[in-house]
């Protein structure tokens, strides 16, 4: 059958999912809305999924186009008619589906569209509510997003839960089995991928590890990404005199990324906002201890003292104590590292958590 994947942009995560559709046998057209200008994908669209030109995917969306926007969609699906068309973000790319009169679509939360952007104001809720209604079916990859769904109106019997995955292959223990020496002397690196925006509170972590370096003059810091804070995040560490201690690796590829996880002692995730986080998954995939963010989505992956640990959100002192902690209990990582392994084995094999989205397009098309 015929299926439109509709996404914001060109992100690893669109890829996962154009990879695998595209060995279904289905015939896959992708459509995204917006210019790949902020995600770093360094693979190309898969050979056989067709992408397709149309009005969007030129720049940055913007909500006086969605009508043209809209009735071009129309236009397509009209051409192409496909047996059912995949949207995500809920607010953009699902929305404009819902708006062109296509049936059936099937909605798939990203996470921040319904913890962060649905109750925004009351238009975010309108249209919320406006596309989950005309929704034959939804998806997301954690409890939070699915029961924030529901409250929106979502039939319950119409979604379905399945974290997106990793490929646990690519992710996986430092094949050198490095291990936590003894001594206090051993060089201890904390590393962080999380994008340098608000919601991800990178900004917290930089304060965490001023205090931190000031008591442990052998622990560093591995930063990797970028975004719009990265000026007030330098200068919390220039100010702490901590710059010569923090390497800023920049974007990196998922070719290359192992690598990196290999080279860290600990995971850290400050994000204020979170579904199921794929680079935590790829840390605990790679037998690294994890210390998180406590919200809800975290809390779906990690359990306190087994396979990490849990900080209170947003709060800087408190996650430089439990960084301090886990350098103390260091002896521990290797078996800490071994549960994380084992929670990724059990919960975040894409190769398995993939057929519960081919089960949603076999209920849609049946409905």
């Amino acid at each position: 059958m015929k299926i439109i994947y509709f996404s914001k942009n060109y992100t690893p995560h669109d890829h996962r999912f154009l990879s695998s559709l595209s060995k279904t046998g289905h015939e896959i057209f992708y459509l995204k809305l917006e210019s790949n200008h902020r995600q770093i994908e360094d693979r190309p669209v898969p050979e056989n999924v067709q992408q397709l030109l149309w009005a969007g995917g030129r720049g940055e969306f913007r909500w006086r186009d969605v009508p043209r926007l809209a009735l071009n969609l129309k236009r397509l699906t009209q051409e192409i008619k496909p047996a059912l068309i995949h949207a995500g973000p809920i607010q953009t790319c699902a929305f404009l589906a819902a708006l062109s009169g296509f049936r059936p679509v099937l909605t798939m939360s990203w996470g921040y569209d319904l913890v962060q952007e649905a109750d925004r104001n009351w238009w975010m809720r309108w249209v919320t509510r406006y596309t989950l209604k005309r929704s034959a079916f939804f998806t997301s990859d954690a409890n939070i997003s699915h029961d924030k769904a529901v409250a929106f109106g979502m039939n319950p019997e119409k979604t379905v839960i399945f974290p997106w995955g990793i490929d646990l292959k690519h992710f996986r223990p430092n094949p050198a089995n490095r291990q936590i020496s003894k001594s206090t002397n051993r060089q201890i690196t904390l590393f962080c991928n999380r994008t340098w925006e608000a919601i991800y509170g990178v900004d917290v972590l930089a304060k965490a590890f001023v205090k931190v370096a000031a008591m442990k003059p052998n622990v560093n810091l591995i930063l990797l990404g970028g975004g719009s804070q990265g000026g007030k995040i330098r200068q919390t560490l220039m100010k702490g005199g901590l710059l010569e201690r923090v390497h800023f690796g920049g974007q990196i590829g998922q070719k290359d990324l192992p690598r990196w996880y290999h080279m860290a002692d600990l995971y850290i995730s400050p994000s204020h906002v979170d579904g199921s986080s794929v680079s935590l998954m790829e840390a605990l995939a790679s037998g690294l201890p994890c210390l998180v963010s406590d919200i809800p989505g975290n809390r779906e992956w990690i359990e306190d003292g087994v396979n990490g640990w849990l900080f209170r959100d947003g709060d800087a002192d408190d996650l430089a104590e439990k960084i301090l902690y886990a350098i103390k209990n260091r002896r521990s990582f290797k078996k800490i590292g071994a549960a994380a392994r084992k929670t990724a084995e059990q919960k975040a094999d894409w190769r398995k958590n993939f057929g519960k989205l081919l089960q949603a397009y076999e209920k849609v098309i049946s409905r």
